[in-house]
């Protein structure tokens, strides 16, 4: 999920750190655009944009396989891809809740499924989900229920996997993040009624800014958190401790 938003900061913050990295999506001239930008701010780093649907078991297939073939491994899984509905539940087409379902949920399942076996086999691996505060709460502004069941099952999804595969020096964690602007949220979440309603609510009383769910994920990226596992780290400005 590289090609827009908080995926293209997580891209740029790993290669700033000392990633290489393939950044996967279904926009294939935006990752392109996106590489061509980390690498010309981190030239010593290799970037490689591969066109794949999360949703889409024989695209990942090809794309873990173009990984491998390029890098000879794979250390860290970042799944990030996200798409939101905001329609209440009586106006909620099926179509609509699958494709909700299928990126949030079906995606990290798949990506999951064909990295684990690679990791598993050097005994080392880092998988860190993009899930949500709307995995754990709910919105009273905007109905977000098919996005709710989605990141609900990516935070018990990470826990049921890192149970699994903590013996084979896997850890898998999550973030939790709250309001953040990005292309996925600016013409929901972030509509005057439910912006408001949100910096009320919010503790800090903003959403969040550019960068600052970047520590988390190198958190759960790095070694520092090798003792770490199946947790979510919710970063909301303190959303959902009220």
């Amino acid at each position: 999920g590289a090609s827009s938003g908080i995926g293209v900061q997580f891209a740029e913050m790993l290669a700033e750190q000392g990633a290489d990295i393939a950044i996967l999506a279904r926009r294939y001239d935006k990752l392109v655009a996106v590489a061509e930008d980390i690498r010309a701010k981190y030239p010593e780093r290799r970037i490689i944009p591969i066109e794949c649907d999360v949703r889409k078991e024989d695209q990942i297939i090809v794309a873990v396989q173009k990984v491998m073939e390029a890098f000879g491994k794979i250390d860290i899984l970042l799944n990030n891809a996200g798409v939101v509905d905001a329609v209440p539940i009586e106006a909620l087409e099926e179509e609509a809740w699958d494709r909700v379902l299928d990126t949030d949920l079906k995606g990290v399942f798949l990506m999951s499924k064909h990295v684990i076996r690679h990791m598993k086999e050097r005994n080392y691996g880092k998988i860190v989900n993009t899930a949500s505060m709307l995995g754990l709460t709910a919105s009273a502004s905007v109905p977000t229920h098919s996005y709710n069941a989605a990141k609900g099952g990516v935070i018990h999804l990470t826990r049921g996997v890192a149970a699994t595969y903590a013996k084979h020096g896997i850890t898998v964690n999550a973030i939790g993040p709250s309001l953040f602007k990005t292309e996925m949220t600016e013409n929901t979440l972030f509509a005057e009624k439910a912006l408001k309603m949100y910096n009320a609510v919010c503790p800090m009383g903003r959403p969040g800014n550019p960068g600052e769910l970047n520590g988390a994920v190198l958190y759960f990226a790095s070694d520092a958190s090798s003792y770490t596992t199946g947790q979510t780290l919710f970063v909301d400005g303190g959303w959902t401790i009220i």
